[in-house]
């Protein structure tokens, strides 16, 4: 169904909701304001915050706001989690070539201690934090990664997430696992309102044609030799190897609509070069970490609806190779 996901933090992904209510209770006592119960709270907020505060306590710099709730929130005893089905979500998104992207109102500093504690750092391309208005950066990030709006969803909690995807011209995706109440985000009109991020998974998973892998038009590369340094021991990491890479691709254009056209195929040269750049980028200890990560690239960068790689290591005594294989399946793109 989507190519890229713009993915929001707070209620999208993690729940934070008592510790930023505790917080935010710390900067409204601050200023004489009373504490705010979470249906209070949810009631009235919104976003850019900034407007909220200027509703509740007019005058005061945003600055001063902001680092009253910072330390509030940090002080919390309230623990940040990630929201049920996150990991997962995120993981099969990887798997299948889907582009993931953060794109954030919450403190900078806050949204990376979460992101690298959470282990959802290498998930993402790009990550954008600290956005009060998030509707000013929605085109830049577009325009700045590439991405086709046609084929791009934004996802969050909140009416603001609704008028920025609106502003994008990307699909938005309400979900109603955070701060906004439902006949909030109703009345925004979102492209689709789901429960929480497991929905929006299952919702992409069943948009996988079951019967994608009985197409017949394959390109295939057989045993290309890249250069990497890979093994369990470390001394074996130390010395350069060559593994041998068989890639079946599936491409999204059939062969009758090429026109006999260079541009609208799959370029298996640069497929090779992209390979041959990945496997020497580092070391790795698995042959099957090389494989998954080959595939989940050819999926994230060529018009390729399916793709099978298959390592082959010259290691054991009496044996013409180990072979490890893997196979994933990319959504079905927008329209």
């Amino acid at each position: 169904m989507f190519r890229a996901l713009i993915l929001d933090w707070s209620g999208t992904l993690v729940d934070d909701s008592a510790s930023t209510l505790a917080a935010t209770n710390a900067v409204m006592g601050k200023y004489g304001k009373p504490p705010m119960t979470w249906e209070q709270f949810r009631e009235s907020f919104r976003l850019p915050y900034s407007e909220w505060y200027e509703e509740h306590v007019p005058g005061v710099s945003l600055e001063e706001l902001e680092e009253h709730f910072r330390v509030a929130f940090d002080s919390s005893d309230h623990q940040v989690t990630p929201l049920a089905g996150t990991a997962e979500f995120l993981e099969w998104c990887r798997r299948n070539g889907i582009r993931l992207f953060v794109l954030t109102s919450m403190n900078t500093e806050q949204f990376e201690q979460q992101l690298l504690e959470f282990g959802f750092d290498r998930h993402f391309e790009q990550t954008y934090s600290g956005v009060i208005d998030k509707r000013t950066m929605i085109g830049e990030l577009l325009t700045r990664n590439g991405l086709d709006p046609t084929q791009t969803a934004y996802v969050g909690d909140m009416v603001h997430d609704i008028e920025t995807a609106r502003d994008g011209g990307v699909t938005s995706v309400g979900v109603l696992s955070g701060y906004d109440l439902k006949p909030q985000l109703e009345a925004a009109d979102p492209g689709i309102l789901l429960p929480c991020i497991k929905s929006l998974h299952a919702l992409l998973q069943e948009s996988i044609p079951h019967a994608q892998s009985t197409l017949g038009e394959r390109i295939v590369i057989r045993r290309l030799a890249v250069s990497c340094f890979i093994g369990v021991p470390e001394e074996e990491r130390a010395k350069r190897q060559t593994l041998h890479l068989t890639v079946e691709m599936t491409p999204e254009q059939e062969f009758a609509g090429l026109e006999d056209c260079l541009e609208r195929t799959v370029d298996y040269n640069e497929v090779a070069n992209r390979i041959g750049e990945l496997a020497g980028r580092r070391p790795r200890r698995l042959i099957e970490t090389l494989a998954d990560e080959v595939a989940v690239m050819i999926l994230q960068e060529f018009a390729v609806r399916e793709v099978s790689v298959e390592v082959e290591k010259d290691i054991l005594p009496a044996t013409e190779a180990v072979l490890v294989r893997t196979r994933r399946v990319r959504t079905r793109p927008a329209g």
